[in-house]
Order: structure tokens, then sequence, then C-alpha cells
């Protein structure tokens, strides 16, 4: 079934990350909105606030609720989750994935690599 929500969720502690992906995301129409931490997006999340991503882009190690906990405590909602990491440890990406991780990007990552990523993510027409 195609995902309609076309909104995501960034969680990154590196304010130059988020900006980026959101302007990123901006330019093939997919909104974004910005999280500094897990636990602001969590709490975000439980307040019954408006947002209800389609899929989370997470850096995998932040201070506090890093990705896999995130993706841990999101696990039951089905909302697809993307890695972003500056340190690629192929043990870390093996357990990210083995527990549901929509995808794993390793830090610097090609625009076009993360674009394809939310687009299976969101069950999009992949664009040429």
């Amino acid at each position: 079934m195609v995902n309609f929500n076309r909104t995501v969720a960034v969680v990154d502690d590196d304010q130059s990350v988020r900006r980026a992906l959101k302007r990123l995301l901006h330019s093939v129409g997919v909104e974004a909105q910005t999280f500094p931490s897990g636990e602001t997006f969590l709490s975000t999340l439980s307040s019954g606030a408006s947002c209800h991503p389609a899929c989370v882009i997470v850096d995998f190690q932040m201070p506090g609720i890093d990705g896999l906990e995130l993706l841990c405590r999101l696990a039951p909602t089905g909302v697809p989750i993307i890695f972003m990491t500056g340190h690629d440890d192929p043990a870390v990406r093996q357990k990210a994935l083995a527990r549901g991780a929509a995808g794993y990007l390793k830090k610097p990552f090609d625009g076009t690599a993360l674009i394809r990523a939310v687009e299976q993510a969101l069950e999009l027409p992949v664009l040429p």
C-alpha cells in the first residue's frame, strides 16, 4: 500500500545536518520536521502534537536516546527508520538492520542515496 504521508522526521544532534537534510528533502517535495534529540522527538510524539511522520531519519550516535533505542521504542508503530552514522561498524549495521531499520547510511553520504532510501521507506515512485 502506498504511503501518501510525505512527512519525514529528522533526528540529529547536529543543527547543520538537520538544516541540510530538511533542504534536501524539501527539494524533492518531502516535508521534514527536525528534532535535536531522541528525547525531544519522543516528547513531541507523546504530546499529541501534529507530528505524525511516515518515516524517521535518525543519527545513530547521539547523547541520551541514541538511534538504536529510538528504533526499539518506535518498533510497535511500524514507522520506517533510516539510520545515518559517522562511525560505520559492520556489527552495529547488522544489528540495526536485524532489528528492522529501513536503511543505514554512512556519513558523509550522497544526497541521492538518502532520497532513494526515503522513497523506498515511503513507498514513493522512484525519481529519475
